[in-house]
């Protein structure tokens, strides 16, 4: 098939378009490599990818373009130019906390971008359209585990806002033009090559180096962390199992749309985690305890029985496992 993978330069985009490459389909991968951090590690993958191209000579079957999902003229000519298969649309400005310091950076990338896909994947009906949504859509919720039938409406911050917008849109389009569409809800994704504004990758780099890590809400805080394998594995899944139209139990809107939790389906104590951190690394952390951040919240917790009844599949990667991975590779 042919594929359009956006923000492929970023931390999930760069695997998923690894795997497909693997399965012998064709990708177009696009990114605007901006700067929210490092960029740097997004050429390294970037880098890296052509290098695996070469090694299993896949080189005709993957092309770069560095672009902006917010450019609606040079997205409307991608569309134009190229038919896709499946669209799997990962690139957003991430990050919760910064949302707060830079707001337009998320309007710009997260919902006139979305738009400037929705209208792509309109253009020629892409038979199916996965994007990634996000676990902070949840707030405060205090029912656990987080499910897919919950009610949304109360997001803590701009990012979270974002992508409750991005399936609202999308089940628009769905019921409008009938492009299916599924958004997937990642609950906290870590592993090697991964994002440095994350925490592991942060409590990594300055156990190494013997600096203090900041604990927020006095570590009385609670992760559904999911690995990077399993996220990349629910994608490639998900990306053949095309939703049917159907309406929901609250209302008789007809739409082929899906949303999906992609957890651990395991919260995983802040104490647990840096433990992990600390065994992998070899050292113990000076730690700086504070209070809880704006925008955080205390436990995310999903509830993945609808993608194991679709797709029979759960993350299952063990925190101990997986922060060794990342630290395996930190260190390489």
């Amino acid at each position: 098939m042919n594929i359009l993978v956006t923000g492929s330069a970023g931390f999930i985009g760069f695997f998923v378009t690894q795997a497909l490459l693997k399965q012998g389909h064709t990708v177009i991968g696009i990114d605007n490599l901006n700067d929210y951090y490092d960029v740097s590690l997004k050429h390294a993958r970037l880098e890296f990818l052509n290098q695996f191209c070469e090694e299993h000579d896949c080189q005709k079957h993957y092309q770069f373009i560095e672009m902006d999902v917010a450019d609606r003229e040079t997205m409307k000519s991608l569309f134009a130019d190229n038919i896709f298969d499946r669209v799997i649309h990962l690139a957003a400005q991430a990050g919760v906390r910064y949302s707060i310091e830079n707001p337009h950076a998320y309007v710009d990338s997260n919902l006139i971008g979305f738009v400037n896909v929705l209208e792509g994947c309109r253009q020629q009906q892409t038979a199916h359209l996965v994007y990634a949504s996000s676990s902070s859509v949840y707030g405060m919720n205090s029912k656990i585990p987080f499910s897919t039938e919950d009610r949304v409406d109360y997001p803590i911050s701009l990012y979270a806002a974002t992508k409750k917008s991005n399936e609202l849109m999308a089940h628009t389009y769905s019921h409008l033009y009938n492009i299916p569409t599924t958004g997937l809800r990642f609950f906290t994704v870590y592993g090697p090559w991964g994002r440095p504004d994350m925490a592991y990758f942060s409590f990594t780099q300055k156990i190494i180096k013997g600096e203090t890590i900041d604990v927020f809400n006095h570590g009385q805080m609670e992760r559904d962390f999911t690995y990077i394998d399993d996220i990349v594995e629910g994608i490639i899944r998900v990306m053949d199992n095309i939703p049917k139209k159907q309406s929901s139990e609250f209302s008789n809107a007809e739409a082929p749309y899906k949303i999906y939790n992609i957890g651990n389906n395991q919260p995983i104590t802040l104490e647990r985690f840096i433990n992990a951190i600390e065994n992998a690394v070899g050292k113990k952390a000076a730690r700086n305890n504070l209070p809880m951040q704006a925008g955080d919240v205390p436990r995310t917790y999903a509830d993945v029985s609808e993608l194991m009844a679709d797709i029979d599949f759960k993350p299952a990667t063990e925190i101990e496992v997986g922060i060794k991975n990342f630290v395996d590779w930190y260190l390489s």
